[in-house]
């Protein structure tokens, strides 16, 4: 049990819960002193801090600035993505994009992990969000139906299976308390607030294709908390808020996002679709998805028409101009502040799930 105590400390989790597991089972000392970090690159212009951890004997995850919900962050992440894809670095298996984080795999017979972090510095030094950088990027235009049947039906097994008196589920649906809790009019300001900008798909994962997606536009960023505990189910589709984050469940799943509608399939295994052939994956991180609004028969019909292959996903190459994106910022900073403080105002008295 000592190596596994060692494997906690190189991994950086040396704090009290580590310990109470390693002397659960024999293990005599956590280091303090442990640290998983090869590389700290400080901060520099529009560069952010760059640290890069070992992440095993194949990997090392490189992350950027502070723990803290910046979009111009995840920026920087999906531009070194797109520069290790673009100019290969020997060694090199595949990268994959976190928000604030990009985990690079590496053959060790190939490279080192020190001859990649070099490889990697050289990378973050050429990067310039402010300098005319633009993104890999695609416009994807996509239905959803508010309150639809399905996402009743799963915020009413909830009550009637799990938890009869959570908050967020008062009057059977969830959009109420999104709204109350950020100190929105009604449920029309929350669709509206999903409708009103193009929503930025910063990473993929968790399940198959799903898309972690947050509004480009600050002034319709809303904030919720996540169900307490979670669903068993949600139904293919159905898009949800949890924290500032909204996401598409492309599977039926077990799921803690508070619910708002559904849209049309964004993963098919069996290819049903030429959107899906080649890869059953319709997102990928630096996609902007913009929503529609149809009412629930017109989505059930998509859906029909999407397996059967009739359907075509509009999609727009669309690169993305973060200079630009920037430039514009400033210009609406005090409508995004006002409703920041909205929001923070309405969620210091709404109950928590």
């Amino acid at each position: 049990m000592g190596d596994e105590a060692a494997v906690f400390g190189a991994s950086g989790f040396t704090g009290g819960w580590v310990k109470d597991y390693c002397a659960a089972f024999g293990a005599t000392a956590v280091t303090e002193s442990a640290s998983a970090i090869i590389d700290t690159l400080e901060a520099a212009g529009p560069r952010p801090r760059v640290v890069t951890r070992q992440a095993g004997d194949r990997a090392v995850l490189v992350e950027y600035g502070e723990i803290e919900f910046d979009l111009t962050l995840n920026f920087f992440a999906l531009a070194a993505h797109a520069a290790l894809a673009e100019h290969a670095v020997s060694g090199v298996v595949e990268s994959a994009p976190g928000f604030r984080s990009l985990l690079v795999t590496y053959d060790p017979h190939l490279t080192s992990a020190s001859e990649l972090v070099n490889a990697l510095s050289v990378v973050h030094r050429d990067i310039d969000p402010s300098a005319g950088m633009t993104l890999p990027s695609r416009l994807i235009h996509l239905p959803i139906a508010f309150d639809d049947e399905q996402t009743r039906a799963a915020i009413a097994r909830y009550g009637n299976s799990i938890r009869d008196d959570a908050p967020n589920c008062e009057g059977g649906n969830n959009v109420d308390y999104i709204a109350r809790y950020n100190g929105l009019a009604d449920r029309e300001e929350v669709y509206e607030a999903l409708l009103a900008t193009e929503q930025w798909t910063g990473f993929i994962g968790f399940f198959p294709g799903l898309p972690f997606m947050f509004p480009l536009d600050p002034r319709e960023v809303a904030f919720v908390p996540k169900y307490n505990p979670t669903r068993t189910w949600t139904a293919e589709g159905a898009v949800g808020i949890g924290g500032p984050c909204w996401a598409i469940y492309p599977v039926e799943s077990a799921g803690g996002y508070q619910l708002v509608g559904r849209t049309i399939p964004i993963y098919d295994i069996e290819e049903r679709n030429e959107v899906f052939r080649g890869n059953p994956l319709l997102l990928r991180a630096g996609d902007r998805v913009r929503f529609h609004r149809v009412e629930e028969a017109e989505l059930l019909e998509l859906f029909g028409d999407v397996r059967s292959d009739r359907y075509r996903y509009r999609i727009e190459e669309s690169p993305f101009d973060v200079a630009e994106y920037l430039n514009w910022l400033p210009s609406i900073e005090d409508d995004a502040r006002e409703r920041l403080e909205r929001c923070e105002a309405a969620a210091a008295t709404t109950p928590v799930p």
